[in-house]
């Protein structure tokens, strides 16, 4: 059996492609042949390149799915799996969710940009496909996101959780590095930190977590934002305009973000729309209790006020400020590490595995794991 995985830049160190890696060894194992379509990629698995060319990033995506489908056609895959949106594939992975709910959520005008128009176009004709078997949804959000708008695709969701790594996200970490890492970048032993991991800063709320941060009544409080944005300079500003720039630290995009949740109390991501961020999972796994919205997938893994809390998206920093007070609270009690923990534990990549695997084996490609 010959299964192709679709990406267009495929990395081993991806979310869409940890999640295939953790299978490719039972996969392999039960005589399944993996190869990656991609415009280039890094890793030891089998590959073949479809890089054509293009200017801009509607022509880049449409020709990469043209390419794609052309290497469909040919039949040489049993089953293919895209985790881009590519009309005629077998499995879909709608790791980033429903754009058209993301367009409506933001807000922002874009009926007139043709990028927009043409991921609109892309994930109405993939999901009303005659050829599409399957379609792995990370959350039961983006699966009845998707059963809403496509009821014609409804029987052919599975939600698969992203899993996490708990043995390398755990909470011994506070214990490892809480001390150094805090006296790295000039905190104090005391200060509650909360911590947000991302990139794309609009739409995962930064400016929110902001203004929160000048709302608290805990003078002390601080916000570690760990990602890369290129519009950073922005929020700096912000901070500074809200009273808080010498509370607000600018860490940067991290190789290893370990220690950075070791030496957090407390993960926000006021995110406007984020079908199941990993940085949320990992930081349960360090027993972090999360506060995020109701428009992230991680809201119906959290267990409100006890390991996490749910703010409606969009609400103004007023509204987050007493929530995170709650939560910093919350954290600080002995059991809410465990608490958090518990929460993903039936999604370490495992457990990850066995559901892909099991799909797999209802579509024929393999067994399911005994």
């Amino acid at each position: 059996m010959k299964l192709a995985i679709v990406r267009q830049k495929y990395t081993p160190f991806g979310g869409a492609e940890r999640f295939v890696a953790s299978a490719l060894d039972a996969l392999r194992a039960q005589g399944v042949a993996v190869e990656v379509i991609a415009r280039e990629w890094r890793g030891d698995t089998a590959g073949v390149l479809c890089d054509p060319f293009y200017l801009g990033r509607t022509w880049r995506d449409w020709s990469f799915a043209r390419c794609v489908q052309k290497i469909i056609s040919a039949g040489k895959y049993d089953l293919v799996q895209s985790h881009e949106r590519i009309p005629g594939c077998h499995i879909y992975r709608a790791g980033d969710g429903v754009h058209a709910t993301w367009l409506e959520l933001s807000g922002k005008p874009w009926r007139l940009a043709p990028w927009h128009r043409y991921t609109l176009a892309a994930e109405a004709a993939l999901l009303r496909h005659p050829d599409l078997r399957a379609v792995i949804c990370n959350s039961r959000m983006v699966k009845d996101d998707i059963a809403q708008r496509f009821p014609e695709a409804a029987d052919k969701l599975h939600v698969i959780y992203n899993g996490v790594d708990t043995r390398h996200f755990h909470p011994g970490l506070r214990k490892e590095h809480r001390t150094a890492v805090r006296a790295k970048v000039g905190a104090g032993k005391t200060a509650a930190v909360i911590l947000f991991v991302g990139s794309g800063y609009e739409r995962k709320g930064v400016a929110t977590l902001i203004e929160a941060l000048a709302q608290m009544d805990t003078r002390s409080a601080e916000a570690w934002i760990v990602g890369r944005d290129k519009h950073e300079a922005r929020y700096q500003r912000l901070a500074m305009r809200c009273g808080v720039a010498d509370r607000v630290r600018f860490l940067g995009a991290q190789s290893d973000v370990r220690p950075f949740y070791g030496a957090a109390d407390l993960f926000c991501l006021p995110t406007i729309y984020d079908p199941l961020p990993n940085a949320a999972l990992e930081a349960l796994a360090c027993g972090l209790p999360v506060v995020t919205t109701e428009n992230c997938g991680a809201a119906e893994l959290l267990t409100s006020g006890i390991n996490g809390a749910l703010v409606p998206a969009s609400s103004p920093g007023n509204v987050w400020a007493p929530v995170l007070e709650h939560m910093l609270a919350r954290a600080a009690e002995p059991n809410t590490p465990t608490s958090a923990r518990e929460a993903v534990a039936a999604n370490d990549f495992a457990a990850m595995t066995e559901r892909l695997i099991a799909l797999y084996a209802s579509l024929g490609i393999t067994k399911a794991l005994v």
